[in-house]
C-alpha cells in the first residue's frame, strides 16, 4: 500500500467531520502497516504535501479532508463496477402489442331534399 492510499483510507475510516490531523493519520497508518514494511516519516510527510498540492486533500488549519473533486473521482471509479452486473440481466419479456381502438366512422350528414307531393285528382261522380 502506498503512502497516499494509506492516507486516504485513514481519513475515510476516521470519519472526522472537521478533518483528521496528521498525527491521527500517522497513528492509524502505523497500526495498519504490514510487518515487512518500515515506516518512513519523510515519505509520509512528502505524500501528505503532494496530495494537498495535487488537490486530492484539503488542508484546514492542521487537519486534512478529502477534496470534493477527489470524492467525485472515487465515486466515478466505483460506478462502472456496479454497472457490469446489469448487463448480465435476463432479457425482458416482450409485452403484448397494444390494441388500437377502432377508428370511429364519420357519418356523413345527408341533406334532406324536399319531396313533392303528388297531387291526385279526384274523380267526379256523375
Amino acid at each position: 500500500m502506498s503512502y497516499k492510499a494509506g492516507i486516504v483510507s485513514a481519513i475515510t475510516e476516521l470519519k472526522d467531520r472537521t478533518g483528521s490531523s496528521s498525527i491521527a493519520i500517522k497513528k492509524h497508518m502505523q497500526a495498519n502497516l504490514p510487518a515487512d514494511k518500515k515506516w518512513l516519516n519523510g515519505m509520509f510527510l512528502n505524500a501528505l504535501k503532494k496530495a494537498v498540492a495535487d488537490g486530492d486533500l484539503v488542508q484546514i488549519k492542521s487537519s486534512y479532508k478529502l477534496s470534493p473533486d477527489y470524492k467525485k473521482k472515487a465515486a466515478a471509479a466505483l460506478k462502472p463496477k456496479k454497472a457490469a452486473p446489469k448487463k448480465k440481466a435476463a432479457p425482458k419479456k416482450k409485452s403484448a402489442p397494444k390494441k388500437k381502438a377502432a377508428p370511429k366512422k364519420k357519418v356523413a350528414s345527408k341533406k334532406k331534399t324536399a319531396t313533392k307531393k303528388k297531387t291526385t285528382t279526384k274523380k267526379k261522380t256523375a
